[in-house]
């Protein structure tokens, strides 16, 4: 028996980009593969706090979204490599502002964050 996954809500292209991008480090993925890190094991060190089961979860998502390709090598051990499409990669400009806003608001957004995540007495 298979589990029927349900229609997400899809009326703005807010709901359409949360929906391609939901995932904690989809954004730096693709940022990365951008700047030239294109292995696994590459993505991995920069993405330390990652698993590698979730690396991979995100990266066939952004796959079958087609953001990112991949080509397999036929050597062995097999070697992989990811790429940005030209779809993946018109969502580097956006990227760049994004994290442009949060190097500008750094310290107001890492009290924020810090506030919410310890305790208060």
């Amino acid at each position: 028996m298979y589990e029927r996954k349900t229609m997400p809500n899809l009326n703005c292209g807010l709901d359409l980009i949360g929906e391609v991008l939901y995932g904690k480090w989809k954004i730096r993925l693709l940022w990365f593969i951008h700047q030239g890190f294109q292995r696994p094991s590459e993505l991995q060190r920069k993405i330390p706090d990652a698993s590698r089961r979730v690396l991979n979860v995100q990266l066939k998502e952004l796959e079958n979204h087609e953001l990112v390709g991949k080509i397999i090598y036929p050597v062995v051990p097999p070697k992989v490599e990811y790429y940005l499409t030209d779809f993946g990669k018109s969502l580097i400009p956006v990227i760049g502002v994004i994290g442009q806003w949060g190097d500008e608001n750094e310290v107001r957004l890492r009290e924020l964050i810090e506030k919410n995540i310890l305790p208060s007495h």
